[in-house]
């Protein structure tokens, strides 16, 4: 009877080995979960970059525009146009890309449509094929590129100076205006970026022109590059 009793005990003993090493494994894999592919519990996905910023506020990025073209002699049609056939040969390449970064607020919502705003702009300019080890200006102009150099008006300003042409240090400086001045390497390439603190009015801004100089910064020249020595159009 006793050895009867111990054998039932031992086969029910066994039995419960698998069940019990069930367990165990279920209870390991919670503590895998935490540390598996998943962020955090019960699988959820780690937050995106570009909608939550590092202080925890989303941001709001967009690209504003995307230019590459080719530099030619004017003529009805053409996006980026050359003045000057020895300082930009036809052929030479331009590259802009615009971009903003901010809390999406737009220019034309902000208080009188000038300065202030939450957003910034980043412009990121390439140039292929020019004049080798040679300094030129650039600017952001309110005018698109036409027959004639002056076509392209005067510099976008963030905030517009009462007099024109501006030369004031107040108004042209490269924290209201777009400067993007750069220094070709021996094969003629350049980089350059720029980033302001606001967002462009809407329809203000049409193009990119290259100067002859760098740009001056004294009273009464602010703002001057000499001539105007080609023009590519900017759609924002």
């Amino acid at each position: 009877m006793d050895v009867t009793r111990h054998l039932t005990r031992t086969i029910a003993g066994l039995a419960l080995l698998p069940l019990l090493a069930a367990g165990c494994d279920d209870g390991g894999g919670g503590d895998d979960g935490g540390r598996g592919g998943g962020y955090g519990a019960g699988g959820e996905s780690s937050p995106s970059p570009t909608q939550e910023g590092g202080d925890g506020t989303e941001s709001a990025q967009a690209n504003l525009a995307d230019v590459d073209e080719e530099f030619e002699p004017y003529s009805d049609g053409a996006s980026a146009v050359t003045y000057d056939e020895d300082a930009v040969p036809a052929g030479s390449r331009v590259e802009l890309a615009v971009s903003s970064e901010g809390t999406g607020e737009d220019a034309d919502d902000r208080e009188d449509g000038d300065g202030g705003g939450a957003d910034g702009t980043e412009f990121s300019l390439r140039v292929v094929g020019l004049m080798p080890d040679r300094g030129y200006g650039a600017h952001m102009h309110t005018g698109a590129c036409g027959e004639e150099p002056d076509d392209s008006g005067p510099h976008y300003q963030d905030e517009k100076d009462p007099e024109q042409p501006s030369t004031d240090p107040r108004y042209a400086n490269d924290d209201n205006e777009v400067w993007l001045d750069f220094t070709t390497d021996s094969d003629g390439n350049a980089d350059s970026d720029a980033d302001v603190d606001w967002a462009p009015r809407s329809g203000e801004m049409k193009s990119l022109v290259i100067h002859d100089e760098h740009t001056r910064t004294g009273e009464g020249e602010a703002g001057s590059a000499g001539d105007r020595l080609a023009c590519v159009n900017v759609k924002l």
